[in-house]
């Protein structure tokens, strides 16, 4: 217990907070001196006294030789007082030995307590305290050394555990990193993957979005039953044709033509998914495939695609949708049925002069009839760029889309399919989801990129529901989603039930159909964010690569002392200012000004 003096007297060592004091003068409050000259009056409580005096100047307490050891191991486990220690240790007590002793003291490791009650540690707690406090200097030293290992971004593999804790961070996983904080860095992801890169533990072009958005990262491994034995439609000596984008590796549907008969082929994804399987609980997690630049990321294990991917064994086992259509566009006699088809592989570059010849001629003029049906409903057509990005050889690849004629033929030959499918589940109560969008607010159709962007904010996300409703995007009074089971959810969950209400087994009920879409439809909003990011990172990183970039921008939108730019080469939007008054749709040459990466930003400016 530690006693405070009322009044020590005048020229006595005294102790204030941690420092010596010298007692000036006594009176309703108490006048010391501190080491560097000032002094202080205070309260005779925040004060104690070491010893008494006469002590004419703090300089008087220089170092002191003594037997503080053998002062220890003679009175280890006892108590003692702050005299009798200096005593034992300097065979005096003066204001010198007095401070040197209480320094002994304060240092806490052979003694602890206050000047009147020392308590004298063993030598057990002695040697654990000392080893403690070896371990903490020695943990010090290692932080500073990691630190300036960081500062000089030179990281050495003991480092990972330190920097896993900075990747949690970069990665949405935890909120603070205390090596962020020892390095002047904001605690944001943004920050640490700032960080990452700078001292080389993550490359350059790291992208962190999928991790960061929750998005799985891997293919499922998860055992592939084998094909049921049902029986089939041959329609093998269909020419059929799965037409997609070069490189294409999960080819779900392909078409046909029998006479008058648009044949649509899905691959028969259900057949080896059944509901609520471990397959399907997984599928239904991830909602849809990933699609990276760098790499896809499946819903399904890679089995399955090999199996069903259509074009990918010499025969595939397919759903087939079958139907006319005639010359207003209405589609007539739909069928239905299970099948075998033989699939040829083509690029829509590759189909794109072939569409003056048969079949494709015949084809594409029943999709015509299809399109024109539609766009008198108000399909909207929006003809903003896109761009495709991709990884080739270690090189940023960005390629504008270009509008063919035969990529919208088979886009509204699934759109044929999809209203199809809507109708025949409509008609014979299969509850599935529909996909349906409401008209705009707002806007007109428009055949300029300011319109046509413009247009784009105005529509409503199209919402899956199990009520049937019109898609005004679409320009269909019903359509639902059925020609990608290997990439997306909610269509393995249509074919399910087709698949079961061909086989006169039980459907699922609607109060089953809509939670499983629910869950995958906020599932697959991950997906598309992480998309949506990795994508700018790409194109950001190529940007940055690419620092003398120049390229056309159009004016899409207009603001107060900036405008809204689209990139059509890039199909990127941003914002720059301009001095000189411009006009919707006018073309500006822009190049890049600076691109941040973390941040997801760049900056351009308008040249000459």
């Amino acid at each position: 217990m530690s006693t405070h003096f009322a009044s020590p007297p005048v020229n006595s060592l005294v102790l204030y907070k941690i420092r010596p004091a010298r007692v000036v003068s006594i009176g309703e409050k108490i006048e010391i001196e501190l080491a560097d000259g000032q002094t202080k009056r205070v309260r005779a409580k925040d004060i104690e006294l070491l010893h008494p005096g006469p002590l004419r100047t703090l300089s008087d307490l220089t170092h002191q030789e003594g037997e503080l050891t053998a002062a220890w191991e003679l009175l280890e486990g006892s108590d003692t007082t702050l005299q009798d220690l200096a005593e034992l240790a300097f065979n005096a007590f003066t204001p010198a030995t007095a401070w040197a002793t209480w320094q002994l003291v304060a240092e806490g490791l052979s003694f602890s307590g206050r000047p009147q009650a020392i308590q004298v540690r063993s030598r057990e707690q002695v040697e654990r305290e000392r080893a403690e406090r070896e371990a903490k200097a020695a943990a010090e030293r290692d932080w500073q050394a990691f630190l300036e290992r960081m500062t000089t971004a030179r990281p050495i593999p003991e480092d990972r555990p330190r920097l896993e804790e900075v990747e949690r961070l970069a990665l949405g996983q935890s909120e603070h990193s205390r090596v962020l904080d020892a390095l002047g860095y904001q605690q944001t992801p943004e920050h640490a993957q700032r960080m990452l890169v700078q001292v080389d533990y993550w490359e350059a072009r790291h992208n962190p979005h999928p991790q960061r958005c929750r998005a799985a990262t891997e293919d499922p491994q998860l055992a592939v039953p084998a094909l049921p034995d049902d029986e089939r439609v041959d329609l093998t000596h269909l020419c059929a044709y799965a037409i997609d984008d070069e490189g294409n590796q999960d080819p779900d549907d392909a078409l046909s033509l029998d006479g008058e008969r648009l044949w649509v082929h899905v691959a028969d994804v259900a057949a080896l998914v059944a509901p609520d399987s471990e397959i399907d609980r997984e599928a239904r997690s991830r909602g849809a495939n990933l699609y990276l630049p760098e790499r896809i990321i499946n819903m399904l294990p890679a089995a399955i695609t090999e199996q069903l991917g259509l074009g990918l064994q010499p025969v595939s086992p397919a759903l087939s949708f079958g139907f006319c259509c005639d010359a207003a566009g209405e589609l007539q006699d739909i069928q239905i049925c299970r099948s075998w088809v033989r699939v040829e592989r083509l690029s829509y570059e590759a189909v794109e002069p072939l569409l003056t010849s048969e079949p494709f001629a015949a084809i594409h003029a029943i999709t015509r009839r299809f399109q024109a049906r539609r766009v008198a409903h108000g399909a909207t057509r929006l003809d903003l760029p896109e761009v495709s990005v991709r990884i080739v050889d270690q090189q940023i690849v960005i390629c504008p889309l270009p509008r063919l004629a035969s990529r919208a033929l088979v886009m509204d030959a699934m759109l044929m399919a999809g209203e199809a499918v809507a109708r025949l589940c409509l008609n014979h109560d299969i509850p599935i989801p529909f996909a349906t969008q409401i008209p705009p607010d707002s806007g007109e159709e428009a055949s300029d990129l300011a319109g046509m962007f413009a247009r784009r904010r105005a529509f409503k996300p199209t919402r899956l529901t199990i009520e049937p409703a019109a898609h005004a995007g679409l320009g269909l009074p019903l359509y639902t989603r059925a020609t990608s089971p290997l990439r997306r959810y909610s269509d393995l969950l249509v074919h399910q039930q087709l698949r079961a209400w061909l086989s006169d087994q039980k459907t699922l009920s609607a109060a089953e159909v809509m939670p499983r879409c629910a869950e995958a439809d906020m599932a697959s909003v991950t997906v598309r964010r992480a998309e949506r990011f990795s994508n700018q990172h790409w194109k950001l990183l190529f940007l940055k690569e690419h620092p003398e970039w120049r390229g056309e921008g159009v004016v899409v939108g207009l603001e107060e002392r900036k405008v809204m730019v689209l990139l059509p080469e890039l199909a990127l939007e941003t914002r720059v200012r301009t001095r000189d008054e411009v006009k919707l749709n006018q073309s500006l040459r822009i190049a890049v000004n600076e691109v941040d990466v973390p941040e997801l930003t760049a900056s351009f400016r308008v040249v000459n």
